[in-house]
C-alpha cells in the first residue's frame, strides 16, 4: 500500500536537481488556507529551533519513467505544500529586492531558491501546480510572474482579492516587517530562509488513491484531508479528460448537478455511493464476473466506507462515462428522499418520503432507489410505491423504538429483498416486501411493551413521530398544521410533558397529583412523566414549561388566541376538558394512545408475529 515514507527537509522536497513537480488534481478543494494558518507556519518556522516539524503530505507516484520530470499527485498536503512554495517566493522577492548587497554566495543562494519554485528544465515548469479551481493556477503563476522567476502572464482579475496572492502579500510584508527593523536585514532574512529549508515534511508516498485513502482516518494534521467523494470525484475526471480531452469542464459540471441533488452533507453524500452499489451490486458486479465465478461479487460483497473508493475506482477504469450517467440519473432521483426534487411523474409519493425521513429510515432508502430506477420495467404506480413507503415508515416506527432488527442487519435486509424482487412486479412487490418486514419487525407484544412503558425515555424521536401522527389523524384540509416546521433551526412544536419532568417539582402540581406528598409526587414522576399518555404536542413548550396544569390547559397569547391545550389539536381534546391531572388519567390515555398507536403501525393487514 505504502511506496515509501520519509521524513524530508523542505530543500530537499524542493531539491533544486530532482525533476520532480507535486500537482494538484484539477478538482480538489480550492486553497482554503486564511491568515490564522498563514501566521502559524511564519511564527512557527520563525520560533523554532531548525528542523521543525510542519506535518505531513500523501503523494500519488504512480511515475515508471526514471528520466522524465517526475509527477507526483498530491491528494493530502496541497495546502501546506502550497503555502510553503508562496513563502519561499516572498522570500525570493526580499533577496531580490536587496540584489545590490548580495554577496557571491547569497547570489548562489538566490538561483538556487529560483530552482526550488521553477525547475531547471523549463523556465516556465513550476514545481507546485495548484488545482485550477477559483483560478488559483493562474494566480499562483502570476505571483511567480511578478517575482520574475518565470515568463510574463496575465494577472487575472481580482487576482488581489483571492488567497494565493493575499498569502504572498502577508509574507512580503511579514518578512519586511522581520528584516526592516534590524541593523543587518539581509542577514535576518537569508537566516530564516535557511530555517524554512530545514524544516521537515513526512512525505508518504502511496501507488493508488484507495490506499491514500485508507490513511486518512489515522493521519491527524492541521490540513483537511480529502473526502473519499473527493477521490471519486477525481479519479472519474481523471479518467474521462483521458479518454475525450478538453471535456472535462462538461463532465465536471455533471458531477456538480450530482452533488447538487444530494446538498453539502459528505455524510448524505457516503450514504448515497454506499447505497447506490448496494442497490445494484449485481448488475454491477456482472461485467467483472469470471465464468466460473458467477456466484462470487468481485467489486465486494458490500459497500462501506473502508472499500467505497476501491469499488468505485473499478467501475470508473471500466467505462467512466455509464459510470457517471447512471449514478447522476440515480441521484435525482434519491433527491426525492431529500426534499431536493419534486418530480411531477411521483405525485403523492411527498409526503410518505418525508415521514420516512422524519422517522429516520434512511437505511431504506436502498431499497426505495432501486425500485425508483426500476420503477417501469417492475410495474410500479404510484399507488404501489406510496404503499411500499408507508409500509417502511409502520417498520422502522417499530423497529427504532424495539430496536428490532438490529441496526447491522438492515443494509443486508434491503439488499437481500431487491435481489428477491428482481423477477416481480406490480402488487407483487408490496406483498413480497410486507412479508418480508413482517418476518423481521418486532412483534406487537414488544412494539407495545415500548408504548406503555417511559417512551420517551426510550426514543424521543420516535416518540415525537407517534405524537404528530396521531395529532394528524384528525386533521382535514381546512385545519391542517404543519408540526414539522422549522424555525431558526429547530422545531415549531415540540414534545410537552404535561405533569413536568423537572428535578423540582412546583408545588401547584405535588398538590394535585399527590395531595400535597412530595415524596410520592416524586415516585409518581419517575414512573409516569415519560409515558405517552402525559406527554403531546406543544407550540409553546417554553411558554408552558413548570406552570400548572389550568394554566397550561386555558393559557393564550396577548391576541387572547388559545396555545394551551385548547390549541385545536385533536389529540390535546381530553386535555382541554380536564379538570385536573392525575396518575390516573396518565394512564387512562396511555391506553387509549397505546392502542390507537398499535392500530395506526401494525405492519400487516390482520398479521402479526
Amino acid at each position: 500500500m505504502i511506496k515509501s515514507v520519509f521524513n524530508y527537509p523542505v530543500s530537499q522536497l524542493f531539491d533544486i536537481d530532482a525533476g520532480v513537480v507535486y500537482a494538484v488534481p484539477r478538482y480538489q478543494r480550492e486553497y482554503t488556507w486564511g491568515k490564522s494558518q498563514w501566521e502559524n507556519m511564519f511564527d512557527d518556522v520563525l520560533e523554532n529551533d531548525p528542523g521543525y516539524f510542519l506535518g505531513s503530505i500523501i503523494c500519488i507516484n504512480q511515475s515508471t519513467d526514471a528520466l522524465s520530470v517526475q509527477r507526483l499527485e498530491v491528494v493530502d498536503g496541497q495546502q501546506r505544500l502550497t503555502t510553503l512554495s508562496l513563502l519561499f517566493a516572498a522570500v525570493y522577492q526580499a533577496l531580490k529586492s536587496r540584489e545590490s548587497k548580495l554577496d557571491d554566495d547569497q547570489r548562489v543562494e538566490v538561483i538556487n531558491l529560483k530552482r526550488k519554485l521553477v525547475l531547471k528544465k523549463g523556465d516556465d515548469q513550476v514545481r507546485v501546480i495548484p488545482q485550477i479551481q477559483n483560478n488559483n493556477q493562474n494566480d499562483y503563476r502570476a505571483v511567480l510572474a511578478e517575482i520574475g522567476v518565470i515568463g510574463p502572464c496575465d494577472v487575472p482579475s481580482y487576482a488581489g482579492n483571492r488567497k494565493i496572492f493575499r498569502a504572498f502579500r502577508y509574507f512580503q510584508s511579514h518578512i519586511d516587517e522581520m528584516a526592516g527593523g534590524q541593523d543587518n536585514g539581509l542577514a535576518t532574512i537569508m537566516e530564516f530562509l535557511d530555517k524554512v529549508s530545514q524544516a521537515c515534511l513526512v512525505k508518504i508516498e502511496v501507488a493508488s488513491h484507495a490506499d491514500a485513502y485508507t490513511l486518512f482516518e489515522s493521519l491527524n494534521n492541521r490540513g483537511m484531508p480529502l473526502t473519499a467523494i473527493d477521490l471519486i470525484k477525481n479519479k472519474l475526471l481523471a479518467r474521462l479528460e483521458s479518454i475525450e480531452p478538453g471535456k472535462v469542464d462538461y463532465y465536471f459540471g455533471h458531477w456538480n448537478k450530482l452533488l447538487g441533488c444530494l446538498g453539502d452533507d459528505y455524510t448524505i453524500q457516503e450514504r448515497f455511493f454506499r447505497q447506490y452499489y448496494n442497490a445494484f451490486k449485481n448488475e454491477l458486479n456482472d461485467p467483472f464476473r469470471k465464468d466460473d465465478e458467477k456466484k462470487k461479487d468481485p467489486l465486494g460483497v458490500v459497500a462501506t466506507r473502508s472499500n467505497l473508493i476501491q469499488i468505485y475506482e473499478k467501475l470508473i477504469n471500466r467505462d467512466a462515462k455509464d459510470c457517471l450517467q447512471r449514478i447522476g440519473a440515480a441521484a435525482q432521483l434519491y433527491a426525492l428522499f431529500l426534499s431536493r426534487n419534486q418530480d411531477d411523474a411521483l405525485n403523492g409519493l411527498g409526503k410518505p418520503l418525508k415521514d420516512l425521513e422524519w422517522i429516520q429510515g434512511a437505511p431504506s432508502y436502498l431499497l426505495m432507489l432501486y425500485l425508483l430506477v426500476r420503477k417501469e420495467q417492475m410495474q410500479l404506480g404510484n399507488g404501489h410505491l406510496s404503499d411500499i413507503t408507508a409500509l417502511l415508515v409502520r417498520f422502522f416506527v417499530r423497529r427504532n423504538l424495539t430496536d428490532t432488527p438490529p441496526t447491522r442487519d438492515l443494509t443486508r435486509l434491503f439488499m437481500t429483498m431487491t435481489e428477491d424482487l428482481s423477477s416481480a412486479t406490480g402488487e407483487a412487490i408490496v406483498a413480497i416486501i410486507r412479508k418480508q418486514l413482517i418476518a423481521v419487525s418486532a412483534t406487537d407484544e414488544s412494539f407495545r411493551s415500548k408504548l406503555e412503558g417511559s417512551i420517551y425515555e426510550e426514543n424521543s424521536g420516535v416518540t415525537r413521530f407517534i405524537l404528530c401522527a396521531l395529532a394528524e389523524q384528525a386533521m382535514t384540509k381546512e385545519n391542517r398544521v404543519d408540526l414539522w416546521r422549522f424555525e431558526n433551526k429547530q422545531f415549531v412544536w415540540t414534545i410537552e410533558h404535561i405533569f413536568p419532568q423537572g428535578e423540582n417539582i412546583p408545588q401547584s402540581w405535588v398538590t394535585m397529583i399527590a395531595a400535597g406528598d412530595e415524596k410520592q409526587a416524586k415516585g409518581y414522576q419517575e414512573t409516569h412523566v415519560h409515558k405517552l399518555g402525559n406527554l403531546t404536542i406543544s407550540g409553546f413548550n417554553s411558554a408552558l414549561g413548570n406552570k400548572s396544569f389550568e394554566e397550561k390547559r386555558d393559557r393564550t397569547d396577548r391576541q387572547g388566541r388559545p396555545v394551551g391545550y385548547n390549541n385545536g389539536l385533536k389529540l390535546n381534546e381530553d386535555l382541554a376538558s380536564a379538570k385536573g391531572w392525575s396518575v390516573a388519567q396518565i394512564d387512562a390515555r396511555t391506553t387509549k394512545l397505546v392502542e390507537t398507536a398499535m392500530a395506526l403501525f401494525r405492519m400487516g393487514e390482520g398479521e402479526s408475529r
